[in-house]
């Protein structure tokens, strides 16, 4: 191999815009998920996401996603798939540690895998951006997620039945329901609190708050 052909196979990779780090994606993922949160998906426009992610080019969106069905489809899915991670993780470790003994226990592991461990600097979203997209567009919501990246909801569900062996299975279901509900509206009006720097928020930024989130899911589950 000559010297000149070395020189024009770095000159064609330094051509290649795939290999070309870009934090342009990433940037508009962060972005579109807090105007989601904070405006629903239906009230914030291709646009304005380009906008609020310093992107000049408005057809960047478009660039590296197609369109803005496909950006909300790859947000539910990374939060969804992110949770189930955690939730897994926790679930494991509780069993190898000789399993969980009491439903407060599941209630804290689905409480404490729902919030997000590295927030962006403007803090968590995506419980608020997944309450109010499965209010307006359920359908939506749940052909992104096809039935996957709920492994570790379901687990935590198996071990709420196996410490309630006693209780009639309709209601406990219904129970489950209800619980499934409050969490997520919980997690996502504490999000919509902690999202308000104007003020200091003391029940929400308690280091004792989440655990009693999960005592009184709970209390939905025994009754």
């Amino acid at each position: 191999m000559t010297p000149c052909t070395v020189k024009w196979q770095k000159q064609e990779v330094a051509r290649d815009p795939s290999t070309a780090p870009s934090e342009a994606p990433a940037q508009l993922k962060a972005v579109a998920l807090k105007l989601f949160a904070e405006r629903g998906v239906d009230g914030v426009s291709v646009r304005q996401i380009a906008e609020a992610a310093g992107q000049k080019n408005h057809a960047a969106l478009t660039y590296y996603f197609g369109s803005k069905d496909r950006l909300v489809r790859e947000l539910i899915v990374d939060g969804a798939r992110a949770i189930d991670d955690r939730r897994n993780a926790a679930l494991d470790r509780a069993i190898a540690a000789g399993g969980l003994r009491s439903v407060a226990e599941v209630m804290e592991i689905l409480v404490e895998t729902s919030i997000d461990p590295d927030p962006p600097a403007w803090g968590e979203c995506y419980n608020r951006f997944v309450v109010g997209l499965q209010l307006s567009n359920r359908r939506l919501f749940m052909d992104a997620l096809a039935g996957r990246w709920n492994r570790g909801y379901q687990r935590c569900l198996d071990e709420v039945r196996r410490l309630k062996p006693d209780m009639p299975a309709d209601l406990l279901n219904q129970r489950l329901v209800f619980m499934g509900g409050a969490i997520g509206g919980i997690l996502a009006g504490r999000e919509t609190e902690l999202a308000d720097r104007t003020r200091h928020h003391p029940m929400w930024s308690d280091a004792h708050t989440l655990q009693r989130v999960a005592r009184a899911l709970t209390a939905i589950i025994e009754g």
